[in-house]
């Protein structure tokens, strides 16, 4: 996104990051934009500081019709379940439809445009587990209105789940929305590589955690972030990331959702529609045809299609001489059996002696492992504290 700042530039935006309240934040973002030198290398930080300016002011207009008694409900849904997924598209798609055959939320069907104004959660069951599903307002093309909060709430999710209308051009309804996402630092295929700097209460120095590979030395990251007094945070590196990346991160934070696409009103058009969509969006996405006006959604298909895309296992722990536990433990893939006794308790992990596994990684029924065994969907796990 950007090298090389002026030094006056780089200090503006130091302000920016030390601000405080939205309007302080403005102010300093502004000061910061008419230092920033006009040509090709800095396009893009340009764009992403007004876009950011036009965040702060609908901020601080919100806050002002707070305080003026003009509140209602909240944009903030709190997850549950196994994992929370943010539907969007734009409006008429059939989102509340699809929302209310999925899950059995009472989402309001019209057929006059931007119908749902907050969002709207339900839950759809998949086996023994449920996936919260989060029905968005619909995009607004061009922005503005409440695109800002949508964004919020799809950085907040797990997964997206993209709702294109097949009767109504949905190639380009696909290419609109994947490019606004990304245009807000959402992508929905995963990138080559991206960073992610997390700042906070509770972290001393700065620490690197390699999920991929890392193009320079730990010294120059760590001089970089000094660069912009950051002397505490976590880096997070995902795939193949040079310095650029991470200086990109520290102006904006870029996030990877696992998407899935559900393409609905396949019934008002020719089946071969579906398949012109299915070669026209990348392989990495799921594409699901529906109709839901007409009740054709594949339950079962949406909730294991979510299953695979979120990359999730199912762990079911035991005590000692004790029945497994009939509500799993949802955990990333690549979780070991530390993961699991942290994840039930933190006694458990901190006087963590060895565990025993019965299922898909265990070699024989009851294998005795240590904390470094790395766990599959479908095992079962009783863990053995350390004896005083």
């Amino acid at each position: 996104m950007v090298t090389n700042l002026p030094a006056e530039a780089k200090a503006k935006f130091i302000k920016y990051m030390e601000a405080k309240t939205p309007e302080e934040k403005l102010k300093a973002l502004q000061e910061f934009l008419s230092s920033v030198p006009k040509h090709k290398g800095t396009e893009n930080l340009i764009r992403w500081a007004r876009k950011r300016m036009a965040e702060l002011r609908e901020e601080i207009e919100e806050r002002r019709r707070k305080r003026s008694g003009g509140g209602g409900p909240s944009f903030f849904i709190e997850k549950s379940g196994a994992a929370q997924l943010v539907m969007i598209g734009f409006t008429n798609v059939g989102k509340s439809s699809l929302l209310r055959v999925l899950t059995g939320a009472k989402a309001e069907v019209a057929d006059y445009p931007y119908t749902t104004k907050f969002p709207i959660p339900g839950a759809l069951k998949f086996e023994d587990i449920e996936f919260q599903i989060v029905e968005a307002p619909a995009i607004i093309p061009g922005g503005g209105g409440w695109n800002g909060k949508v964004i919020g709430l799809a950085k907040n999710a797990d997964g997206l789940i993209i709702v294109l209308d097949a009767s109504s051009d949905p190639i380009k309804q696909f290419k609109e929305l994947s490019l606004y996402l990304k245009e807000h630092g959402i992508h929905i295929v995963k990138p080559r590589g991206y960073a992610v700097i997390e700042r906070g209460r509770g972290v001393h120095g700065i620490q690197i955690r390699l999920y991929g590979k890392l193009l320079c030395t730990v010294d120059e990251v760590r001089r970089l972030l000094e660069s912009y007094r950051i002397y505490n945070a976590i880096v997070k590196v995902y795939g193949e990331v040079d310095l650029d990346t991470i200086e990109e991160a520290i102006y904006e934070t870029i996030v990877y959702k696992p998407t899935l696409v559900i393409l609905n009103k396949i019934d008002l058009v020719p089946k071969s529609i579906i398949n012109e969509v299915r070669q026209a969006i990348p392989p990495s996405i799921p594409l699901i045809p529906a109709s839901a006006a007409r009740g054709l959604v594949d339950k079962r298909l949406v909730g294991e299609t979510i299953f695979k895309l979120l990359d999730i296992i199912r762990v079911y722990t035991k005590p000692p001489l004790g029945e497994p536990s009939k509500k799993p433990l949802v955990l990333r893939r690549g979780a070991t059996v530390l993961d699991v006794a942290k994840a039930v308790h933190s006694e458990l992990y901190e006087k963590f002696a060895y565990a025993r596994i019965w299922g898909p990684s265990a070699k024989y029924p009851g294998q005795r492992v240590g904390p470094d065994h790395v766990v599959e969907d479908g095992d079962i796990v009783e863990i053995n504290m350390r004896k005083k």
